[in-house]
């Protein structure tokens, strides 16, 4: 199951260990003095960029975590132990927000990037701390402070350079498969996408690539939560540009112009910034009797271009994919 929200995560970090009374005994040494040592740190929750992590489905099963207390000081002098640090893995592009009130708190956006989410209490100090020449035999101490925590809601926003848009059934998932290594599932009904699919586009070196994002099929008042909705648009937000597959075969007596309309307004309703990206437009079932005629109906109304491909025979493939590597290849 892919898992792209995860809400009610309770994380808290580690208490900082108390610092200790202590006194020097030994074999004739009067008056040794105070050799209480200081408490321990408390660990940090630590959110962690990993690339390897596809989802946040390990949230989902585990919607809470802890860092380690400090240990508490000791006698001699001894320090407390820090507690041990809660590193969390997350996918590239997961943002946190605050459960309660739904503001930003931070967001991962690189391989490896660590970010300090919660910090443990800091620890005690022990009695040696507090010796003068007025105060030989200090019996005071302080507890260590408590770490921070809090409730989070936790939300994946996939970063692709291309981000698939277009009706159920237009053949996106297909079209990713041939594209890139993803395996998304392919059938002949509508809705067969149910989660986002990304895949890498490898060019002639394997250090040259354009992630794609499979977007779930968007329909007439998605915006209306009519279908799957516009949960997954999520995905598309930090998309450099969108590709907007067109079916133009024009089955069920849909007009592929109309559709181009349709996807628009629907961005729209999400987030009228969308539009703004840049655009690519495919027309995809070249190979169906009526789509030659409703390629020119479609670039007379929108007064756009569009690359024709046909998914079924192979038509346009290399073409599409030698432009989505010049215009947006780069070096991993």
């Amino acid at each position: 199951m892919f898992v792209d929200e995860v809400h009610s995560v309770r994380l808290r970090a580690g208490d900082g260990g108390d610092g200790c009374l202590s006194f020097r005994r030994e074999k004739f040494i009067p008056k040794g003095g105070p050799n209480g040592g200081d408490g321990g740190d408390g660990g940090n929750v630590i959110l962690v960029g990993d690339e390897n992590v596809a989802d946040l489905s390990a949230y989902r099963f585990k919607p809470h975590a802890n860092a380690e207390n400090g240990r508490p000081g000791m006698g001699s002098e001894m320090h407390g132990r820090n507690g041990e640090h809660c590193p969390l893995c997350v996918p590239i592009g997961t943002v946190i927000l605050d459960s309660a009130t739904k503001n930003f708190v931070a967001e991962i956006t690189r391989h490896g990037q660590r970010l300090v989410l919660l910090n443990g209490g800091v620890g005690g100090k022990g009695n040696v701390n507090f010796k003068s020449s007025i105060n030989r035999a200090p019996r005071r101490t302080t507890e260590g402070t408590a770490g921070e925590s809090g409730i989070f809601d936790f939300v994946l926003k996939t970063m692709a350079d291309v981000g698939l848009v277009g009706f159920p059934n237009a053949g996106k998932s297909t079209l990713i498969g041939m594209l890139t290594c993803a395996a998304p599932k392919v059938g002949n009904y509508p809705f067969t996408t149910l989660h986002a699919n990304v895949g890498a586009l490898i060019g002639a070196s394997a250090n040259e690539r354009v992630i794609v994002a499979d977007i779930p099929g968007i329909i007439d008042g998605a915006h209306e939560n009519r279908g799957l909705g516009l949960r997954f648009l999520k995905h598309i937000e930090r998309c450099t540009s969108l590709l907007f597959l067109i079916d133009m075969s024009g089955i069920d007596g849909r007009s592929p112009a109309d559709d181009y309309g349709v996807l628009l307004h629907e961005l729209e309703c999400y987030d009228r910034t969308l539009l703004e990206k840049k655009r690519i437009v495919v027309a995809n079932k070249m190979d169906a009797e009526q789509s030659a005629e409703n390629l020119k109906i479609f670039e007379k109304k929108h007064r756009c271009g569009a690359i024709a491909i046909s998914c079924a025979t192979g038509h346009g493939i290399d073409g599409l994919r030698k432009l989505l590597l010049i215009s947006h290849g780069k070096n991993a």
